[in-house]
């Protein structure tokens, strides 16, 4: 095998290798911008910009390369201990990258151009991404992983241990455990027995124990007649006498011998070669020809997959797989050479969704092999399990959009804040004027787009208030009848005593105006789309489309259209991030889940409803305020009364480990007249705190830092400042910030990215 060298990145840096990319094509279009520049002042702040992301895009360089060296450095030790190892042993990253395989793994697994974790594995597990993923996540947990695969008749025990940052150690070895091939499914419905050599019953199941009424040794005590004949009916000795069931054979291994007993079946007659009608039986089964054609199909099996014609249909016709090929399963099954024979499969029904777990029996009546298929209800196993993926999904999406979002917030803070630096040099007459103003306005859309990208993953920061719902619907009618065009009438109907909310003005606004477009969409020929709102008051909890929305008093919504309607298998896909059924170009996806994220944040349900060809209903319950407006209004901070202190008044102290923000921020400032002192760490914050002539009356500092975080050093210096106020201001949501900030008393938040009139009226605010 023909290791490569160590040049594929971690996902964790990822990102940061995207980054520096992304960095370095800016450098460069500001570099080209520079030099067809015709404005000397605009040329000279331009090199300024590409030198300051020059600096950036070489430390990250410096940092990412010296992290790829401890790796290395890692994988080569590591890789050396075990060269010799009797198991086959990789060291990978955790992309699944190999970096090392020892001499017992080349020999088993052969030469790969590009060596993964995953293509090695393929020839001992089939799809063995799952397993690698499970056992990853596991070691970076608690350290290790282990679990063993069978494979046929081979055994492997695959275990992981993590070594170093993103470095993983896997070990294969093949064991032979005295145990049958076939797993006895313990918990089955069916009884089961495993017969050794000389007839001596190895194990039973508790339904044959239950059957029986006792653990018996010999298979002849089973028995009436002996011996026993697989695929008849026979005679069995059970707690409340003689019973006649029909006998399957399993295949198992020389020595061993599987059998099932199907009670309650009577014996053949003369006249009939039908070997067994189980239509009596309380368990969903189907008989499987080698074709797949079902033979025989009970009562329990039809209500099931929801038609009464089962029977000499394929089986491919009645459900569908989740992933491998029906055929391929049933061939492997028959043939025995399946690793398992149980497999969760969809039933094609037109009125419902319903999943379906399939186990397979190899039998042999009269010589010839079939299968016995037992199904069990899954549904709500695979809607938890679908719940599950779900808020994983967007759990990921959410950290991954409050990163993303905190690095664009800083740049975009830079960008508008030097932008607003350069518009009081101009004047509306400036030849320059009109393009710094273009280039405020994008900032501006760049931070609408970031503030939507964090609305489905409900992580932007709200400004929530009291509101009238009917006064801000009715406010907003004239724009949204400009949404809709001239071929859709928008009617409001308010109902009497609806009670006021507290949220967040704008992002209300965003809801109904995504609902309200998402209705035009849906109505191309024009139509009529209704505005509803009402009082709801629940007494008891409304369980509704796998939410639970507790009693109280609530405010609804409800958005209803005319359109051609939403079909059932994707009406619990609307809200998911991306989706659409739009055609392509028509839409981003990000409508309805932004709505979504709004709505969950405000502590609000919402609901959808749909008939095709009919219309649409989407229903948002929104809690009522509990307390009176005026009294809400009193707390709130808008109601101080107005200051009188004058701006440019106050030392200030800027903590901000990017340079960009913290060369703006202190521009700024200084503008209007303050005294600023600057720090790019907590630590160097701390250090110049300790010099007691320094008077500072404001602390202005970034909460997410290197070394110590924004609260943490505020805390510290409050310990011989306590009267100074704070500022915050991260690029992440507010809702970061709320453990640490209650324990700061007399600050504020201001998000990223913020204006020059928005940083120095919150200072000038706080300083009164």
């Amino acid at each position: 095998m023909v290791m490569r060298p160590h040049t594929g990145p971690v996902p964790v840096r990822l990102l940061r290798w995207r980054k520096i990319v992304s960095l370095s094509v800016v450098c460069l279009l500001l570099l080209l911008a520079a030099a067809f520049m015709p404005y000397q002042r605009a040329q000279i702040g331009l090199y300024a910009g590409v030198l300051t992301l020059s600096a950036i895009v070489i430390a990250l360089g410096v940092r990412e390369g010296w992290l790829r060296f401890l790796q290395l450095r890692t994988s080569g030790a590591i890789g050396a201990f075990v060269l010799n190892d009797a198991a086959m042993c990789l060291v990978c990253d955790d992309t699944g990258e190999v970096r090392f395989a020892n001499s017992t793994a080349r020999r088993s697994l052969g030469g790969h151009a590009r060596p993964t974790l995953s293509a090695l594995l393929n020839p001992i597990v089939a799809n063995p991404s799952p397993l690698i993923a499970r056992l990853q996540a596991r070691a970076e947990a608690h350290g290790a992983g282990l679990e063993d695969v069978i494979v046929g008749r081979s055994h492997h025990r695959l275990s992981v241990t993590r070594v170093g940052p993103a470095t993983f150690l896997w070990r294969c070895e093949e064991f032979n455990p005295d145990r049958p091939a076939t797993p006895l499914p313990d918990q089955a419905d069916l009884p089961l027995v495993t017969i050794g050599r000389n007839g001596a019953v190895l194990h039973m199941n508790p339904a044959a124990r239950d059957m029986i009424g006792k653990r018996v040794k010999l298979l002849e005590q089973m028995l009436v007649s002996p011996p026993l004949r697989p695929g008849e009916v026979n005679a069995i000795h059970t707690e409340d006498g003689q019973a006649h069931c029909l006998v399957g054979e399993l295949s198992s291994r020389p020595g061993r011998r599987e059998y099932y007993f199907l009670p309650g079946v009577e014996p053949r007659t003369p006249e009939t070669r039908d070997p067994v009608a189980f239509e009596e039986l309380p368990v969903p089964m189907l008989k499987i020809a080698k074709d797949g054609t079902v033979l025989r199909a009970n009562a329990e099996a039809g209500r099931l997959l929801g038609r009464a014609d089962v029977q000499g249909q394929p089986i491919g016709g009645l459900m569908e797989g989740l992933g491998r090929s029906i055929p391929d399963w049933l061939e492997e099954s028959i043939t025995d050479r399946a690793s398992h024979h149980t497999e969760f499969l969809r039933v094609q029904r037109d009125d419902r969704e319903v999943f379906v777990q399939v186990t397979l029996k190899r039998t042999i009546e009269q010589g010839e092999p079939g299968l016995v298929a037992v199904l069990n209800d899954a549904t709500e196993l695979k809607t938890l399990e679908a719940q599950f993926v779900q808020s994983q999904k967007m759990q990921a999406i959410g950290q991954l959009a409050g990163g993303v979002a905190h690095d664009f917030n800083n740049l975009l803070t830079a960008i508008s804040g030097h932008c607003d630096l350069l518009l009081l040099k101009h004047d509306q007459q400036d030849s320059d004027y009109a393009d710094l103003v273009q280039i405020h306005q994008n900032a501006n859309r760049a931070a609408s787009l970031v503030g939507q990208l964090l609305a489905f993953s409900r992580k932007q920061t709200l400004r929530p208030e009291i509101l009238d719902l009917r006064e801000c619907v009715s406010d907003m009618a004239h724009l949204l009848n400009r949404l809709v065009g001239e071929r859709v009438q928008l009617k409001l109907l308010h109902g009497p005593d609806v009670a006021s909310i507290r949220a967040d003005r704008r992002q209300l606004e965003q809801v109904m105006m995504n609902l309200v477009v998402n209705a035009r969409d849906a109505m191309p020929e024009g139509g009529e789309i209704r505005i509803e709102t009402e009082h709801h008051v629940l007494t008891v909890p409304l369980e509704r489309e796998r939410a639970v929305v507790p009693p109280g008093a609530y405010v609804a919504i409800r958005v209803i259209d005319e359109g051609h309607g939403i079909p059932a298998d994707k009406l619990q896909k609307v809200f998911e991030p991306f989706f659409t059924t739009k055609r392509t170009g028509e839409g981003t996806g990000l409508g309805l889940s932004t709505v979504y994220g709004i709505v969950k944040q405000t502590g609000g349900f919402i609901f959808v409803e749909s008939r095709l060809n009919v219309g649409t209903e989407f229903t948002v319950l929104l809690p009522a305020n509990a307390e009176g407006a005026e009294s809400a209004e009193a707390q709130s901070p808008a109601a101080k009364a107005p200051t009188t202190a004058r701006a440019g008044e106050g030392s200030v102290l800027l903590v901000e480990d990017e340079a960009p923000v913290r060369a703006f921020a202190s521009r700024a400032l200084r503008l209007r007249g303050y005294t600023v002192v600057e720090a790019d760490s907590a630590e160097t914050a701390l250090d110049l705190l300790e010099d007691a002539a320094l008077e500072i009356d404001l602390f202005v500092t970034d909460v997410v830092m290197p070394g110590l975080d924004g609260p943490t050093w505020v805390r510290k210096a409050r310990e011989t400042r306590p009267d100074v106020s704070v500022i915050f201001v991260s690029g992440y949501a507010e809702d970061a910030l709320t453990d640490s900030q209650q324990k700061v008393p007399n600050s504020t938040f201001l998000p990223k990215p913020f204006s020059l009139g928005e940083l120095t009226d919150a200072v000038h605010r706080q300083l009164c």
